[in-house]
This record gives C-alpha cells, structure tokens and sequence, in this order.
C-alpha cells in the first residue's frame, strides 16, 4: 500500500483536497477528526487533558477554543500536550492502516495539518503540499468565525512556512484556482504514484508496536 502524506498550512484547502482523494477511491485518514473524537465526551485524551488543564474539560469533553488559549503561547505546556495526545492519534494512525491494507486499497492518505512539524514525512512514501498564495490563504482563515489577524499569525508561526513546504513537497496542489482545478490535479498526482509500492507494511506498522 502506497501512503500519501497530505498537508498545508491553515487555510490552504487541506481538507478540501483531502475530499477530493477520497472521491477518488482512496481512504483518508483525518487527524483533525481524530483528535476531536479523542475530545469529545467519553473520549480517551479527557481524563489525561483534564488532570493537565482542567479548566478545559467542559461537559465532559475537550473545549478546543479554552485548550487553545491555554497553550498557544507556552511551549511547555504544548509539549505536555502533545505527550497525551500524539501516542492516542498514533493508535488511530494504525487502525485506520490495518483496516486499509485488509481492504486491499493499493493507496490511502493521512491527512496531518504538521506533518513537517512533526517529523511525519519519514513515515509516508510521498508528500502532498496544498498551497495558494498568502493573500487568498488570510482571506479564507480571516473569514472562519472567532478568528483575529493576532491568532491567524500566533498559528502561522507554529507552522513551517508555505514556501518551505513546497520545497520538500513531492507534488504540489494549487487550490487557488478553482475546485475542479484541484481535482484535475489530485488524479494528476495518481495517475502519477499507481503501481508504485510503498513500505513493506510490517515495518511500517512496527513504528506503532513500540508505543
């Protein structure tokens, strides 16, 4: 199985285009969406958030907005977060691969908004950049609801810069253009990678046995 690493920074249409490979046939996997069921009530990162940052435990769920302004601005306090939540994402990282590879899909994606940020394109057989110019990346994210220019820069200097992205990406895809355009691209992109093999699967997965 061929995974594709797919990422940008906010704004850039990630999630759009990640909607685009899963029209295609391939499966997606969503970290966003993972983590937010982690979040949410009943969910496993709760307890240990909560004994961390109790104050953003409201309802019995991860209050994401609360959580945030706790650690934006504090590394330390981001680590320790990140020490609960990224052992629990890696275990939802390896069942969406396991039932992937037992459904025979010949490619599937893991869609990680800091998959630079995190080291993670050791582990995929290719990267996937979506990218458009800063202009129509601050329009899009100053129009999300609650967002300030403050938090828009406080996010960007999380992130790798685009044009460093787009360096290291092995295909770009330019979402600035139009929908369609995007999709041209995506099946570009596997037309590109078909019949390529990726990482034998067993040392792949042996990344997730040791945790």
């Amino acid at each position: 199985m061929y995974l594709i690493g797919l990422t940008g920074s906010i704004g850039m249409g990630k999630s759009a285009t990640a909607a685009l490979f899963e029209a295609a046939g391939v499966p997606v996997y969503d970290a966003d969406a993972a983590v937010h069921k982690l979040y949410e009530k009943g969910g496993a990162a709760v307890e240990p958030i909560g004994q961390l940052f109790p104050d953003a435990i409201i309802g019995g769920a991860v209050d994401r907005a609360v959580l945030g302004r706790q650690v934006l601005k504090d590394g330390d306090k981001l680590k320790a977060l990140e020490a609960i939540v990224h052992p629990l994402a890696g275990r939802s990282q390896f069942d969406f691969l396991t039932g992937a590879q037992s459904e025979g899909a010949a490619a599937a994606v893991l869609d990680i908004p800091l998959l630079f940020e995190t080291g993670g394109e050791g582990f995929v057989d290719c990267t996937v950049v979506v990218s458009a110019p800063f202009e129509i990346q601050k329009q899009r994210v100053l129009a999300r609801p609650g967002m300030s220019e403050e938090r828009f820069n406080d996010i960007l200097a999380k992130q790798v810069p685009d044009a460093d992205k787009r360096a290291r990406a092995d295909f770009i895809v330019d979402s600035s253009i139009s929908i369609e355009d995007a999709r041209t691209q995506v099946h570009a992109i596997l037309d590109t990678i078909k019949g390529r093999e990726g990482v034998a699967y067993e040392a792949r997965l042996a990344r997730f046995t040791d945790r």
